[in-house]
């Protein structure tokens, strides 16, 4: 097992996790506070357009780890489905003006599109634009989401479906985003991130609250839940990942905060539980 976290040169936190702030503001925020990388979020690039959003990054010194979200692949209609794959070209675009090196795939569910269905939508989607991916450097990170969300938002739903896809895209370009919170309680996580091995490109962190208040907005803290990160953390170092390690956390609570007293106690939950 790796030793703790003794220092923040890897510490990333995403934008969504301080949501309040303008995407100007995270930058000001984690620029005072040490952290040295960002994880971006569409929404908070919409008010300047992706060019002023890479100006302001590049200026700060941020190391921009990813751009979040891409996916929704799944419609029960092919118009839906094709507006689906340019918006995610969109998206590729953004992230390779932000200078973003992966963008984290939500892939998509319906409720009136049977899994077996969707998760073949999922594959033909990531097929389709995987080509402009590659044209633009950007890498696509297929992110398993908890089973409580296969109606609507992901019908991949574990590290054994996310890395199914990945070997039959077969390219380097395609691979998986862990993260703890959807996937800590799969017993075969280990073998699947054993299996992933070098297809990890992002790593994600926060905790699995007891009891959980609302599915959507009450992510705990590192250390507040009941998952086990530090194990989970050097499974995946024991298979070569040693990216910027992603706090994510969306929390009703959390964002009624002043944020940068968020910041600074994520830092002392990293410290302490990463």
């Amino acid at each position: 097992m790796p030793d703790h976290m003794t220092d923040f040169s890897r510490l990333c936190i995403h934008t969504n996790t301080t949501k309040p702030w303008t995407l100007e503001q995270a930058i000001e925020g984690y620029g005072r506070a040490g952290v040295p990388g960002i994880t971006v979020w569409r929404q908070h690039i919409e008010p300047y357009g992706a060019k002023e959003a890479a100006r302001m990054l590049k200026a700060s010194g941020l190391k921009v780890v990813s751009l979040c979200r891409g996916g929704f692949f799944v419609a029960t209609g092919a118009v839906d489905r094709e507006k689906a794959r340019t918006d995610n070209r969109r998206v590729i675009d953004e992230a390779a003006e932000i200078g973003a090196p992966v963008v984290v795939l939500v892939c998509g569910a319906s409720p009136d599109v049977d899994l077996p269905m969707a998760r073949q939508q999922i594959l033909d989607g990531i097929h389709a634009v995987e080509p402009h991916a590659k044209a633009a450097g950007v890498k696509l990170a297929i992110e398993p989401l908890h089973p409580m969300y296969a109606d609507t938002r992901s019908a991949i739903n574990t590290l054994e479906q996310a890395n199914n896809l990945v070997t039959t895209l077969d390219s380097p370009w395609v691979g998986v985003c862990v993260d703890v919170y959807h996937c800590w309680w799969d017993p075969f996580l280990r073998a699947e991130i054993q299996r992933a091995g070098k297809s990890i490109f992002a790593f994600h962190v926060c905790d699995w609250r007891v009891p959980t208040r609302d599915l959507l907005n009450d992510r705990g803290m590192m250390g507040e839940g009941c998952v086990n990160i530090r194990e989970i953390r050097g499974w995946v170092e024991m298979v070569g990942f040693r990216g910027m390690i992603e706090v994510e956390i969306f929390s009703d609570q959390y964002w009624q905060w002043e944020q940068d007293r968020l910041v600074e106690r994520i830092k002392r939950a990293w410290l302490a539980e990463v």
